[in-house]
């Protein structure tokens, strides 16, 4: 399934939520108008696209209006597509180009760190690059087995401690064996505890302290994992856990089950953070590199085509 497919189908929730709500404003009034421009910005609220976002998308489309003397309410759908394709624009290139290079994956608990980790460990082994993964989240049994699952699923090697040991020595362990077996990526699973933001800052810091001291060269990212399900609430978890990491990027999970998928305008306007990978679907290969382009291409245009019957041909 191409990538216009593959979003266009995860977005298949948002996409006729938001469109709904816009061809409704649009469809009530003959000419652009400060009503319009008011309906408009509650239209794009109530899609979770946020207030401060909403309020500069409608400013911006004034902007456009005024400048280019559009005058069929029509036209102005066109132009809030191509706003937010703006909006979106920046930041997603990786430039992971050091072997070994490092990423550090962070999340509570239910947002899908773990699969996000184990499907991005399939997609550069896709890409013919030797991956190994560490499990550094070691407050909970379940999240080291389970991120074995899917290391065993995707076909990748893992290194582990047992529940309690200290995270920064699995990740030590963990790039000395990258090293060892010349891996490409090696990506932590660490911990994502805010309930104690103080512990979780210190623990941080040692798995940062251990990366900068036997790989100064790497290059790193440091991803924060959120559930697109959560809406707003996904904007306000994220402000939290920059108090405490310094985060290069978002993985934003479960887009394909909810309408709430207008908090990615969000993010990236209120958080300034880019979009590194959007969760569109529940198979191996459903992680999607983030490219705004045709994300905002997918919010306006629906694809015809489905799972189903790309897998029925």
């Amino acid at each position: 399934m191409g990538i216009f497919k593959k979003f266009g189908f995860g977005l298949k929730k948002t996409r006729e939520g938001l469109d709904a709500k816009l061809e409704d404003v649009l469809g009530a009034y003959e000419e652009i108008n400060d009503d319009l421009y008011d309906d408009l910005e509650e239209a794009l609220i109530m899609a979770d696209v946020g207030v401060t976002t909403a309020t500069a998308i409608v400013e911006k489309l004034r902007e456009r209006v005024r400048k280019n003397e559009v005058r069929n309410p029509k036209h102005a759908k066109m132009v809030i597509a191509d706003i937010i394709a703006g909006m979106l624009d920046g930041g997603e290139d990786w430039g992971l180009i050091t072997i070994p290079s490092v990423i550090l994956v962070i999340g509570v608990n239910g947002v899908g760190k773990t699969t996000t980790i184990g499907k991005m460990a399939a997609m550069y082994k896709a890409q013919g690059k030797k991956v190994i993964l560490g499990a550094a989240d070691t407050f909970r049994a379940a999240a080291i087995e389970q991120l074995e699952v899917w290391a065993n699923r995707a076909g990748v090697e893992m290194i582990k401690h047992q529940e309690g040991s200290d995270p920064a020595a699995v990740v030590y362990d963990t790039i000395q064996a990258g090293i060892a077996r010349d891996s490409d990526i090696i990506i932590i699973d660490t911990a994502g505890r805010l309930h104690n933001k103080k512990n979780l800052m210190d623990e941080l810091a040692k798995i940062y302290r251990v990366v900068e001291k036997e790989l100064p060269y790497a290059d790193r990212e440091i991803f924060l994992v959120l559930d697109a399900t959560t809406g707003q609430n996904a904007i306000s978890q994220a402000k939290e856990f920059m108090q405490v990491a310094e985060l290069t990027g978002i993985v934003l999970t479960k887009l394909d089950g909810t309408a709430r998928g207008g908090v990615v305008l969000g993010i990236k306007n209120e958080l300034k953070l880019p979009i590194k990978f959007i969760g569109v679907g529940e198979k191996i290969d459903d992680l999607q590199p983030f490219n705004e382009k045709v994300f905002a291409k997918a919010l306006f245009e629906n694809t015809a085509e489905t799972h189903k019957n790309e897998d029925e041909e």
